[in-house]
């Protein structure tokens, strides 16, 4: 789970990066086109994280981010680029990025990312030896699988999206702060958007909810955070 897939076509960027990944241990798979990150990842499925740039010849980093989902809801994604509008970084998580890092950046904000990240990608492995499965409702979360059901169906979550259920389903009924969750998911040290919690929140309604407009489990505590309503049922 220590191996980086980095996408990015500049190499002096490339090469900083990789320098400072590999200090602290991490194995490096590199590309600096669309089709080769595509290519690292049919190669390598061990995969942790993917570091994409956007901004990249071929298939951009979006559409490879939109290809790594259509496969595989667990690796990381963490999009590295100098656009840093309100609706790009909206447009990336939309389509299942767990982070957004606008360039430059320095090599502390770097790995505390990527750190922050393997540690969701990795928590139920961990988790799963203290409670197994959590259960609330028509749900449950297999933390061994790595798994998360609606009426025994899978439901394809990030690792990100799946940490804040994990957080919700062991606080049943409890509201949580935004802080809380940013704090508890990314990280005490995160100095990413805040705006994260709520971006994850709206992905995960659209996986769960019958209608994401009008939750009847995850819950908006106004002007405080979320709630995960327990029926009992």
């Amino acid at each position: 789970m220590n191996k980086v897939l980095i996408l990015e076509d500049e190499e002096s960027i490339r090469s900083f990066i990789v320098v400072n990944l590999k200090r602290e241990g991490f194995q490096i798979v590199e590309a600096s086109t669309g089709e080769e990150a595509l290519e690292q990842f049919r190669q390598h499925p061990d995969l942790g994280v993917a570091l994409l740039d956007v901004m990249v010849p071929g298939p951009d980093g979006f559409e490879v981010c939109r290809q790594i989902r259509e496969v595989n809801e667990r690796i990381g994604i963490i999009f590295l680029t100098a656009k840093v509008q309100e609706k790009d970084k909206i447009f990336g998580l939309s389509l299942g990025a767990d982070d957004y890092i606008s360039k430059p950046f320095s090599p502390g904000e770097l790995m505390a990312r990527v750190q922050s990240l393997l540690r969701r990608v990795q928590l139920q492995t961990n988790a799963a030896v203290h409670n197994p499965v959590l259960r609330s409702g028509p749900f449950e979360l297999h933390t061994e699988l790595r798994e998360f059901r609606k009426h025994g169906a899978v439901i394809d979550v990030t690792p990100t999206e799946l940490s804040l259920l994990h957080m919700f389903l062991e606080n049943r009924n409890v509201p949580l702060s935004r802080d809380k969750l940013l704090d508890e998911v990314w990280g005490a040290h995160y100095i990413g958007d805040p705006k994260m919690v709520d971006v994850n929140i709206r992905r995960v309604r659209q996986k769960i909810e019958a209608d994401p407009s009008k939750p009847i489990f995850l819950e908006t505590v106004w002007g405080f955070g979320y709630k995960w309503k327990d029926s009992g049922q």
